[in-house]
């Protein structure tokens, strides 16, 4: 019923709470399609997990940026919230909630599943990582706070050299 990559963002929002991965799992998911029939639903919820990633490492521009442009993105799209078994005037409540209280102490947030279903498909999920549902933010662990800092990059830099070889190659082809 629900996309795979969906409900592995929901335990990794809910229950690591590594919005950094959030963010892969659902751009990686939403990149599959093709250009033309890209779902916009997707991108808005990467932008709360990002927004919270902000806010957590304490950029609170970057953090009010991805925010904003959450609701921008999600509230032309109730119909498509539903669907994903989210309550959506209550998450563009959240989110507005969340941009009052930039500068606050962090604080999680928690999305509205309306689904019981889908809430407990996740649970399951969480109970065979051993990870709690709807645990808080481990602040003290800068691996998961930092996480876009401390990572290994190799395989993003090689990636990087591989199509910016093949722009040259091309442009050579073109005569430029």
């Amino acid at each position: 019923m629900y996309p795979d990559a969906y409900i592995l963002f929901l335990v990794e929002f809910h229950s690591t709470r590594d919005y950094f991965e959030c963010h892969e799992i659902l751009e990686d998911h939403w990149k599959e399609a093709p250009s033309a029939e890209r779902d916009p639903v997707w991108p808005g919820l990467i932008q709360i997990a990002v927004g919270l990633y902000h806010e957590r490492r304490g950029n609170l521009t970057g953090a009010s940026k991805c925010l904003k442009n959450a609701g921008v993105i999600l509230g032309p799209l109730p119909d498509r919230l539903q669907a994903l078994g989210l309550d959506a005037d209550r998450l563009l409540q959240i989110i507005q909630e969340q941009l009052d209280h930039l500068g606050e102490p962090f604080r999680d947030i928690n999305l509205p599943i309306t689904d019981p279903g889908l809430e407990a498909q996740c649970i399951r999920l969480c109970e065979q990582k051993k990870t709690p549902w709807l645990q808080a933010s481990p602040l003290e662990d800068t691996d998961l706070v930092h996480k876009h800092v401390l990572r290994d990059r190799t395989d993003i830099v090689h990636e990087r050299d591989k199509q910016l070889r093949i722009r040259d190659k091309q442009r050579r082809s073109r005569g430029l």
